[in-house]
C-alpha cells in the first residue's frame, strides 16, 4: 500500500467574480506521506486555504478547477460529485477551520455534535458513539470530558472550543486532516497547547496533517516539511531544516527575516516591502520580483521552474539558475551548535 496520502498535480483553481477571474492557485504539485506533517506557509491571500478546500470541495458556486488532478489515497476525486465527497468528508479527510465559533452550532452540545460525525460515517449504536465521542474529547483534552459532554459551546472557552472542533474532525479516523490557521486567535499559551496536541494527535492516529499557516514559528514546532506559498504557487518546499537553516527563495528570506527571534539578534524588525499582486492579473515574471530586491532582470519577464536543491528541496528563483549572481541574503535564523 502506498503511504502517499495526498497528490496535487498542476492543481489550478480560479473564481470568477464580477471584476474578472481571479487565478486563486495556479500549477501547485504536492504531495503529502502518511503520517507527516506538512505546513503550507505564507501571507493572507496566497492560496493557502483554497488550495485546501479544493481537495475537500468545499469551493463557492462562483469557484471552479481548471486544471489539474487531486488524488486522495491512490483515489483520483477530481470530478466527485457532492454525493461522493460526502463519504469522503469524515472518512477519507477532514478539516479544522480557523474560528470555532462559526464551525460549532451554538446550540447543540458538543458532545452530541460529535457523536453525529461518528454516526455518519460508523455502524454504531448510539450509546457505543457516545462512549467513543467522550474518548475523543478526552484525547484532545477535555477535562471532565463525561460531565462536558452536554455543555454547549459557549460553556467552552476558546482553546476548549478549537479542541472540540478537532475532536469532530477525527470522529472518522480520517487519513488527511486540513488544520487551517487553528492557533491563530488563541494566546501564545493555549496555542504552544494545541501545537503539541496536533503532535500528540499524529503521534496517536498516524494521521497525515496539512497545517495552514502564516507564522513560521508554528511551522518550526511542528513540522517535517515546509512548502512556501506565494500569489497562489508553491515557490519553495522542504524539509523543516532546510527551510530554515539554508532556504534559497527570497520570499522565504523576507518570512524569516521578520521573525521576532531575528529581531532579536539584529535589533530590527524586518518586513516585506509592498503588498502581493493582483491575481486578477498575475505578473508575467516572477510574482514575487516586483518586492524583491534581489531580482534579476528574468524575473520581470519569465516564471522561474522549481530549481533542484537537495533531493527534498525545491525553490522556485532564478538565483538557482546556473550561472546567476551570487547574492549575499540577510542574516537569518543560525543553528545552535554553528
Amino acid at each position: 500500500m502506498s503511504d502517499i496520502a495526498l497528490e496535487l498535480d498542476n492543481l489550478t483553481v480560479s473564481f470568477y467574480t464580477k471584476q474578472g477571474e481571479v487565478e486563486a492557485v495556479r500549477g501547485v504539485d504536492l504531495t503529502l506521506h502518511q503520517g507527516e506533517i506538512l505546513c503550507i506557509v505564507g501571507e493572507s491571500g496566497c492560496g493557502k486555504t483554497v488550495m485546501c478546500q479544493s481537495v475537500m470541495h468545499l469551493l463557492p458556486d462562483y469557484a471552479r478547477i481548471k486544471a489539474g488532478r487531486m488524488i486522495v489515497c491512490g483515489e483520483d476525486i477530481t470530478g466527485y460529485s457532492e454525493k461522493q465527497m460526502r463519504n469522503l468528508r469524515g472518512s477519507r479527510m477532514s478539516m479544522v477551520f480557523q474560528d470555532p465559533l462559526t464551525t460549532l452550532n451554538p446550540t447543540i452540545p458538543i458532545g452530541k455534535q460529535i457523536t453525529e460525525s461518528i454516526l455518519k460515517h460508523k455502524k454504531l449504536t448510539k450509546q457505543a458513539a457516545k462512549i467513543e465521542a467522550i474518548g475523543l474529547m478526552e484525547m484532545v483534552g477535555i477535562p471532565d470530558a463525561a460531565k462536558r459532554f452536554d455543555l454547549q459551546p459557549h460553556f467552552f472557552s476558546g482553546g476548549m472550543r478549537q479542541r472540540c472542533v478537532i475532536a469532530v474532525a477525527l470522529a472518522s479516523n480520517p487519513r488527511i486532516l486540513f488544520a487551517d490557521e487553528v492557533t491563530t486567535a488563541l494566546d501564545v499559551t493555549v496555542k504552544s497547547m494545541v501545537l503539541d496536541l496536533l503532535l500528540e494527535i499524529r503521534e496517536k492516529t498516524g494521521v497525515a496533517i496539512v497545517f495552514i499557516t502564516h507564522d513560521f514559528g508554528a511551522a518550526a514546532r511542528i513540522a517535517d516539511r515546509v512548502a512556501v506559498m506565494y500569489a497562489g504557487k508553491i515557490v519553495e518546499i522542504g524539509d523543516v531544516e532546510e527551510m530554515f537553516y539554508d532556504p534559497r527563495h527570497p520570499y522565504t528570506w523576507g518570512l524569516l527575516s521578520s521573525l521576532p527571534q531575528i529581531a532579536l539578534e539584529t535589533g530590527i524588525l524586518h518586513s516585506i516591502p509592498g503588498m502581493p499582486p493582483s491575481l486578477l492579473n498575475p505578473p508575467k515574471g516572477d510574482a514575487f520580483a516586483s518586492r524583491n530586491k534581489y531580482a534579476l532582470p528574468k524575473d520581470f519577464e519569465e516564471m522561474p521552474p522549481m530549481f533542484k536543491v537537495t533531493d527534498t528541496h525545491y525553490a522556485a528563483t532564478w538565483l538557482l539558475e546556473e550561472g546567476a549572481p551570487k547574492v549575499e541574503r540577510p542574516v537569518l535564523i543560525k543553528r545552535e551548535n554553528a
